[in-house]
């Protein structure tokens, strides 16, 4: 026998069917998915009933003369014979040693049972006769379809004048070339043939199971009348009895089978490409273009500016910048929630224009195209499906990102506080050296004795206050609106790089891996399905 093979065993092998089979939930169609699921249960419960028992059932055609053949393996007229009409109208079965089959019969859903006689060649075996699969009667076939998908050994009983019907090749033999294993071919009523024709009709059936896939499957020419070949039959039985391998190379077959289905089904193809930087980079540039980042990284330089001079201009004048807008403030990035490092409600950018909608749209189709070059047709379009599945999440995504990532640009340096104390400083000397002049001058004005006002190199020090503290304001507010300007530009490029990283993690996050999840997807189920195949 070829039961015993290499690879992975038969639980690891329904273990992965299972393991595709729920990967496909969604993807391939229900009931591909259902029958494999299916086949995985059905396992199960074969295993756990008898494996000492081998369940071989005989199928064919009306006047195949199975019947006959039942007979005369069971050594009892079990079964009613005819000839042109059907006879059998549900299955029986007969048992060799039957201890212990009765729960694989029930679950065989077999209520006729025969006890044959001991024959220690075919102990074990459970011989079924069943209805015969053209019968004009829809029960009778559907009784066959449904055992013939549970049996652990199919033998198949033809006859010399319908071994080439089409209907048993097709809808049966064929879809079971995965069961070649489990399968034995007999021809039958070779008493009604001349010797010479029976050795051409043996070969032209074994060349019509070679084009069904079924080449090595045992072809034996069999008499129930004469009882020509009937000992080669019962051998070949008796050692796949013996074997007790014949419910595990059934259900290896149908695993096969059932994974060969959900590749057929659009399950397996060309391997995974992934995203190409370059396509993620074109992703992140849209969405960033979308977000209003551009906007927002110029008033980032702009409220830099505006806010310096606020904090370390002259404070004569500094009051008339505040009834100036401040930029980050208007989009609502940066207020005083923003300080604290909360964020309420969405930002005042604007929203994204046609134009812009139209080329985010463009990049996440490419990734999704992208993704899904190579792969299978119902597996392209989950891919496809996966780069679109979290787009109307993208705009408060995005939004969050800018206006938390913003909040950086809101962070006064701590030079300002330093320089706007000098200012008050510059500013408390100027307004003392004018009040100082101010007394001067207004005992001047009333005739009183004039004070002792001392110099600097023979300037009142009043004048010298006045002027040098109206200087150094004036000096101090240019020099910070210098540093101001360039910390704009450095604060825009680094927010400007901030964004980018933010932006990009929401292009990661609800499109990039919703597509690679799908593609790991996709990776464990034709590792599963290889396996299953194997």
């Amino acid at each position: 026998m070829k039961l015993l093979r290499r690879g992975p065993s038969l639980d690891d092998r329904l273990n992965a069917l299972l393991e595709a089979a729920d990967l496909a939930g969604g993807r391939l169609p229900a009931d591909v998915v259902a029958a494999a699921r299916e086949v995985a249960d059905r396992a199960g419960v074969r295993r756990s009933l008898s494996v000492d028992h081998t369940v071989a059932a005989l199928a064919g055609a009306t006047g195949s003369g199975k019947s006959s053949l039942f007979n005369e393996l069971t050594g009892a007229e079990l079964a009613t014979v005819g000839v042109t009409r059907p006879t059998t109208s549900t299955a029986q079965a007969a048992l060799w040693d039957g201890d212990g089959a009765g729960p694989l019969l029930d679950w065989l859903e077999i209520p006729r049972r025969h006890a044959v006689a001991a024959d220690t060649g075919l102990a074990g075996l459970v011989l079924l006769d069943l209805p015969d699969h053209d019968s004009i009667e829809l029960g009778h076939r559907l009784e066959v379809d449904r055992l013939v998908e549970v049996v652990d050994l199919l033998v198949w009983v033809l006859d010399p004048q319908k071994y080439a019907d089409a209907a048993v090749h097709e809808r049966y033999l064929r879809p079971l070339a995965r069961h070649r294993e489990v399968m034995v071919v007999v021809l039958n009523q070779i008493d009604r043939l001349p010797a010479a024709a029976v050795s051409r009709c043996l070969a032209d059936l074994r060349r019509l199971l070679a084009d069904d896939g079924l080449d090595g499957v045992p072809v034996l020419g069999v008499s129930a009348r004469t009882g020509a070949g009937l000992p080669e039959l019962r051998s070949l039985l008796g050692e796949k009895v013996a074997a007790r391998l014949s419910w595990a190379g059934r259900l290896s077959a149908d695993v096969a089978t059932a994974a060969d289905a959900l590749a057929a089904a659009g399950g397996s193809g060309g391997g995974v490409v992934g995203v190409s930087s370059g396509l993620s980079k074109a992703l992140t540039g849209a969405l960033s273009t979308a977000a209003g980042v551009p906007l927002v990284v110029d008033a980032v330089g702009k409220a830099h500016r505006h806010r310096a001079v606020v904090a370390t201009g002259w404070p004569v004048t500094r009051w008339v910048r505040r009834f100036r807008p401040d930029p980050l403030r208007r989009l609502r990035i940066g207020g005083s929630s923003a300080a604290a490092g909360e964020i309420v409600g969405k930002t005042s950018l604007p929203e994204a224009s046609g134009v812009q909608k139209a080329q985010v749209e463009t990049a996440i189709r490419d990734v999704g195209e992208a993704a899904a070059e190579g792969l299978p047709g119902v597996w392209a379009a989950s891919v496809r499906r996966a780069a679109r599945s979290r787009a109307g999440e993208l705009a408060d995504a995005l939004d969050k990102a800018v206006s938390t990532t913003s909040l950086s640009a809101a962070r006064r340096p701590r030079w300002w506080r330093a320089v706007g104390l000098v200012q008050w400083v510059v500013f408390a000397a100027m307004a003392a050296g004018a009040l100082w002049l101010g007394v001067l001058f207004g005992l001047d004005y009333l005739r009183l004795p004039e004070l002792p006002t001392p110099t600097l190199l023979e300037v009142p020090w009043p004048t010298v206050l006045l002027v040098l503290g109206a200087l150094a304001g004036v000096l101090v507010a240019l020099l910070s609106r210098v540093a101001a300007w360039i910390g704009g530009r450095r604060r825009a490029r680094g927010t400007a790089k901030a964004l980018r990283a933010a932006v990009g993690e929401v292009a990661r996050t609800d499109v990039l891996d919703p597509v690679t999840a799908e593609l790991d997807r996709y990776t464990a189920f034709t590792t599963a399905l290889t396996q299953a195949r194997q």
